[in-house]
């Protein structure tokens, strides 16, 4: 019998035994066990993070053998959270984990590629001309032009060398400056997630070169610019660690199970701390398995439930049994006790202007800095106009003895110094109940949307208001709160176009929202008053997760806006557990001291509180 044989024969193998025949000792070839010993060898570990098209910055040990990444595995050395809070640890996903194989993947783009039709007639123009000149030839030509920009979209693309593509654009960029100037030049960098180097590269460039730097932001449409429009800020929400602190959670339009992977740990934590997670959502994604809840209105129809949802919210819990702090928190940290100019019309109704400024009551530069960008409240305690602190006003051109240190919320007024109390409604002492007209759009014909028919395109609500004296006139002013109350429909006993019930079909109720979105008037109803019962009884922790799904529609800015509007009717914003959280931001907000206790909105003083507002002018 061969050797071969003999190796192939299982029985032949065996050479002894132990533990009374139980165990055997076979004489077998174990040298392919080495395969396996090699593919987990390394040479060194080094922490890296991945932050191509992904901002979770994750902290990473990679694994290097002769200078080719061999393997990963999460760090685990994030600071740890409070007691009774999940830590950070591990971060990182299944696709994390297997980024090794991009690095070296037969698809991944090594190395420059060009448009075929592109390369060749730069070769050819380069073989008698300089650069700048060889582009003009290109470009000035319509037939040579034609023949790469018709060729987009179809593949085509060839491999260059790094110095021809450096060479085709630094010719491109001199040749667009020589003839149109260097602000005809607009580009986008690298994200600072991705590498703070490259970002600064690019901007370095085309800073220098005089080009208009467009925001990544721009590049993939993620900075939702109601966050600008409402707060100043870009994108300063909490951290996911918050979501567990909430006792109640939307996650609308955003899939936080797949886009962020390595935080949605929090959010299945805190449903077992005993939060409700609901879904709002179109279609059944990873998050709606996570969900109490699923709520799919029609796309693109979500600023339509969340205004029904704010109808609902106002009714309930700020005028018919007004809620202790949702009417502080609305009345000291938002711009609704704001007053706005009531412009009149011919007819005899009033549109809604500007708001009033200190400039208006008769305050003038020196002695009052900035006068034109200092909002006006009206004062409960002297009944009367009052300048509050903490508008732009304030914020500018500070000087001792004047403005400097008002920048707050403190509730006094900051030119007399007297202590304040803004008052949130006329409704118990107006001057008048005026006729308001709010334009209407929904009633105008859409393809693939319902309209809702009213007798014009102009609501007309009725507000009350009280009478100030503006450069010797008598002017009517309204706060924002009656406004946005007004605008919603809600019935406060003034009469006019309003909604006696959710059942009515008129803007913006239950039963209009329906009409739009195909989600019952129940649900909207039922939403609104757990989202604000929670927010209630925890004091501001109950939060929406917000994203891409809704942010990367027309008009995100209305649609961002009509959610955020629940959250500050319901004193969410700057409390932990609460407020608004676009999916890409994770900056850290988190205060030094009470982050482990639950009485938070006690312990913070009004300075810290001035990005909560809605206002533009009122920080």
């Amino acid at each position: 019998m061969s050797g071969i044989m003999k190796s192939s024969l299982f029985f032949a193998k065996k050479v002894g035994s132990y533990s009374d025949g139980w165990g055997e000792v076979t004489a077998e070839d174990r040298t392919w066990e080495q395969a396996y010993r090699d593919r987990w060898a390394h040479d060194k570990i080094v922490r890296s993070t991945h932050g191509v098209n992904c901002t979770g910055s994750c902290s990473w040990q990679v694994y290097v053998k002769d200078g080719i990444v061999v393997w990963e595995t999460q760090e685990t050395d994030y600071p740890p959270t409070p007691p009774g809070v999940p830590n950070h640890e591990p971060r990182g996903c299944p696709r994390g984990a297997s980024y090794s194989w991009y690095l070296y993947s037969a698809s991944r783009v090594k190395h420059p590629l060009i448009r075929a039709e592109l390369k060749a007639a730069w070769e050819e123009a380069r073989k008698t001309m300089k650069p700048m000149e060889a582009w003009a030839s290109i470009v000035e030509n319509p037939e040579v032009r034609k023949s790469y920009t018709a060729a987009r979209g179809l593949g085509g693309l060839v491999r260059t060398t790094w110095d021809e593509a450096l060479e085709i654009i630094a010719s491109a960029n001199l040749y667009t400056i020589k003839k149109y100037g260097p602000d005809r030049i607009s580009g986008f960098s690298p994200i600072p997630g991705y590498s703070m180097v490259s970002y600064g590269a690019g901007t370095r460039y085309l800073s220098l070169i005089g080009g208009a730097l467009l925001s990544f932001y721009d590049w993939y449409c993620d900075l939702p610019p109601s966050s600008p429009q409402t707060w100043g800020e870009q994108t300063d929400v909490p951290e996911s660690e918050a979501w567990y602190y909430s006792s109640y959670i939307i996650v609308w339009g955003t899939n936080i199970s797949m886009t962020r992977t390595p935080d949605a740990h929090f959010l299945t934590e805190a449903r077992y701390n005993g939060t409700k997670v609901v879904n709002v959502c179109p279609d059944y994604c990873e998050v709606t398995k996570d969900a109490d809840w699923w709520i799919h209105p029609k796309q693109a129809t979500d600023a339509a439930l969340a205004m029904a949802v704010s109808h609902v919210i106002f009714k309930e819990f700020h005028y018919d049994h007004p809620d202790l702090y949702f009417t502080e928190y609305c009345r000291n940290l938002t711009d609704f006790p704001i007053l706005v100019m009531m412009e009149p019309r011919e007819d005899g109704h009033f549109t809604a202007g500007r708001t009033v400024r200190a400039c208006d009551l008769g305050y003038k530069e020196p002695e009052c800095n900035n006068p034109e960008w200092k909002t006006i409240v009206w004062d409960e305690l002297s009944d009367k106009p009052a300048v509050a602190q903490g508008s732009m006003g304030y914020r500018w051109g500070q000087k001792e003895g004047q403005d400097l240190g008002k920048w707050n919320l403190h509730e006094v007024d900051g030119e007399t110094g007297k202590a304040i109390k803004p008052q949130l409604t006329f409704l118990k002492n107006s001057d008048a109940v005026i006729d308001v007209d709010y334009p209407y759009f929904g009633g105008r014909k859409r393809d693939g949307f319902p309209n809702n028919p009213m007798n014009s395109e102009v609501m007309v609500r009725k507000v009350p208001a009280r009478k100030i004296q503006v450069d010797g006139k008598d002017v009517y002013v309204a706060t924002v709160f009656d406004l946005f109350g007004s605008y919603l429909g809600v019935d406060r006993g003034l009469g006019g176009e309003c909604a006696k019930s959710y059942a009515d079909n008129i803007p913006f109720t239950p039963a209009w929202q329906e009409k739009i979105t195909g989600v019952e008037a129940q649900y909207a109803i039922t939403l609104g008053r757990e989202f604000a019962t929670a927010a209630s009884k925890t004091q501001g922790r109950a939060c929406v997760l917000m994203g891409a799904g809704v942010n990367q529609w027309f008009q995100t800015d209305n649609t961002y806006r009509s959610i955020i509007n629940i959250l500050l009717m319901c004193g969410t914003c700057g409390v932990p557990g609460g407020g608004w959280c676009h999916y890409v931001g994770q900056e850290k907000i988190r205060p030094e001291a009470g982050w482990s206790e639950y009485s938070f909105a006690k312990d913070w003083e009004p300075a810290t509180r001035h990005m909560n507002s809605t206002s533009y002018f009122y920080p």
